[in-house]
Parts: C-alpha cells; structure tokens; sequence
C-alpha cells in the first residue's frame, strides 16, 4: 500500500521569516524539489524590476533581487507571473509547472486566478485557496511544502518554528 502525501502550506510576513524557514528546511535535508515559494515582488517607479533566464542563468532585479535569486538558485524552478487581482508574483519550485499546466488546460476554477487554479488542482480546499491569495495580496510569502506525512509534519513543525503566521496541512492529489 502507497502512503498518502499531504502538503503544509505556510505563509509569512515577510521575505526574511521565508528565507529563514527555507534555510532551516534546507539544514535539515529536506528535498528542495519539494518545495514551493510564493510572493510578490514589491516597486515602485524609480526601480526597475525585471527577471530573464539565459540557459541555466538567471537574474533579477527589485526591491527583493537578492532573496528571489537565492531561492530560485536552490529551488528547482522559477518564474514571475503578473496574476490579475494579485499584481506581479514571483514563484519558486514545482508550483511553477502546476500553474503552467492550470493555464495551458484552462484548469482556472471560477473565481480564483491561475495561481488559484493550480492550488486548487493540487487538492487545496477553495477555501484555502482563496485565504492564500487574500494573503498574497496583502504583501505575505507562501511556502509550500509536500511529501510523505511524516516528512509534511516534518516540516511543518519548522515552518511554525520560523514564524509563520500559519502552517495548514492538507491532503493532495500529486505524487
């Protein structure tokens, strides 16, 4: 008998508790494949804010360059998306190809964004969906976390550790 996978999804206040929550995820050998991170990319009109990947290079530049190239360095996956409602929305891991997949099959459940959609089509309850992108659009940070139930306990414990503001589990419907 397979064992269940869950996913902890924990949201942050700021840029730092994320990073410091990754790091202590990464200290503790967890498989940075299995790690998603969510946030928005904050600028104003002085700054410019730009993201390009040259073959296995990649940069940006805002307000938060330097946390968004640390985490893209060590997740598997990257991109920056401008999400309606939301505004531009930088994301790091395998939550990249799950909202690529909600776009191209239009899997963009009614009333939630393509970043919605894709939460959605990995098992998160609308409820929550829309709870995180309230989140998202009030500046927080989401890590997502998935993997066996012990190692989404696992994580999630630390997750809590590092200040987040909440570290929900739920069931998914990826491997």
């Amino acid at each position: 008998m397979t064992e269940k996978n869950k996913l902890a999804v924990g949201l942050f206040g700021n840029h730092q508790d994320a990073e410091s929550a990754v790091k202590e995820l990464q200290k503790s050998g967890f498989d940075m494949k299995k790690l998603s991170v969510v946030g928005k990319d904050y600028h104003t009109e002085e700054n410019v804010v730009g993201y390009y990947n040259t073959g296995d290079r990649m940069a940006t530049w805002g307000k938060l360059g330097l946390f968004w190239g640390w985490i893209w360095g060590i997740l598997f996956g990257s991109a920056f998306f401008i999400i309606p409602g939301i505004g531009a929305v930088m994301v790091g891991g395998p939550l990249v190809s799950w909202v690529i997949g909600a776009l191209e099959t239009a899997v963009v459940i009614g009333g939630l964004t393509a970043l919605g959609g894709a939460l959605a089509s990995i098992g998160i309850p609308k409820d929550s969906v829309l709870r995180y992108e309230t989140a998202l659009k009030a500046d927080k940070f989401m890590l997502i976390v998935h993997g066996t139930v012990q190692e989404v306990e696992s994580a999630r414990n630390i997750l809590m550790q590092n200040k987040a503001e909440e570290a929900a589990v739920h069931e998914t419907t990826i491997g």
